[in-house]
């Protein structure tokens, strides 16, 4: 499957406005579901503890929670994820922490009923603060370091544009899993960082098509000159862009539907990111630009025009 486009079927630069009103309106539904949907942290972020139990047997959640109660009271998981093929595997995640006589009566009951000891994870308040300020910073190392990259090999409003289109992308993901109530893990983050890398990836090529265009005209004047560059720049990169981005679409995909509970969150954000920062390349980053650079080149315009009215000076 191969998509071609030819200059005269699209005008992207017509439509910018609509770009940014859609851009800014999810943006602002982004905000809301965070502001009072919040994420629904895992315990890699917030202290809890995880017990996975393991079965010869398939599984239900109801068989799980039946079986924690056998163990006695202050045992009611706050949620059971059933994984594996059959269902064998159970997660039983605990907003609690629990301590050592606990994890010894829960894999002592686990294991004299299905033969296996479960394992249990935990994580205090302080590690999961942790965790959630390192990757916050990761993700800003990342974005700086993109900056500067992008600032040496093109100039800086072409790093501004392609920061706003990462940061574009890296909030739709949270807000779809807002919405979803999707549970955020280390995973997750993962995802996160490889859409910013795959995102910038796109960006530099769509960047770098808008300077060879750049040089191949002879002379750069107004806004419509710019249009016209970035217009041709992104028809000659769309096929590519859309071609590469289905490539990792399906494997993604395949990931999502044959691989397991643990993966699936990354494979879903996987998804949601390639759309987002496929759109963002071709979408916002490049119209910005052209905004930015349009209102640069107006004002060195007018700082070379001579002032009719300005009287020389002795």
């Amino acid at each position: 499957m191969s998509f071609n486009f030819q200059k005269r079927e699209i005008d992207f630069v017509k439509h910018r406005k609509k770009y940014f009103i859609f851009s800014s309106a999810f943006a602002l539904l982004g905000i809301i579901l965070l502001l009072t949907m919040g994420l629904n942290l895992g315990i890699d972020f917030e202290s809890g503890s995880r017990v996975e139990v393991l079965s010869q047997e398939p599984l239900t959640a109801d068989q799980v929670s039946n079986e924690f109660a056998q163990i006695g009271e202050g045992y009611e998981p706050s949620d059971i994820t059933l994984a594996g093929d059959q269902n064998e595997l159970a997660v039983a995640r605990f907003v609690d922490i629990l301590d050592a006589d606990d994890i010894s009566e829960i894999q002592t009951h686990f294991k004299e009923k299905y033969g296996a000891e479960p394992s249990v994870g935990t994580v205090s308040p302080t590690v999961g603060k942790e965790l959630a300020q390192n990757a916050i910073i990761s993700v800003l190392i990342a974005s700086i370091g993109i900056i500067i990259y992008v600032t040496i090999r093109f100039e800086l409003l072409y790093g501004i544009a392609a920061i706003v289109a990462l940061l574009h992308d890296a909030f739709f993901i949270i807000a779809i899993f807002s919405l979803l109530q999707i549970e955020v893990n280390v995973p997750f983050i993962a995802a996160v960082l490889t859409i910013v890398g795959y995102s910038i990836n796109d960006t530099i090529v769509t960047f770098d098509r808008i300077r060879e265009n750049m040089k191949l005209t002879k002379r750069v004047k107004d806004f419509n000159d710019l249009a016209n560059i970035v217009n041709t720049s992104l028809v000659q990169t769309m096929a590519r862009s859309i071609n590469t981005v289905l490539t990792v679409v399906f494997a993604a995909a395949a990931i999502m539907i044959f691989g397991g509970e643990a993966i699936r969150s990354f494979a879903f954000a996987l998804l949601v990111g390639l759309v987002a920062g496929t759109y963002s390349s071709m979408f916002l980053a490049s119209q910005l630009w052209l905004i930015w650079k349009s209102k640069q080149l107006s004002k060195q315009k007018f700082k070379s025009s001579p002032d009719p009215e300005e009287e020389p000076t002795v």
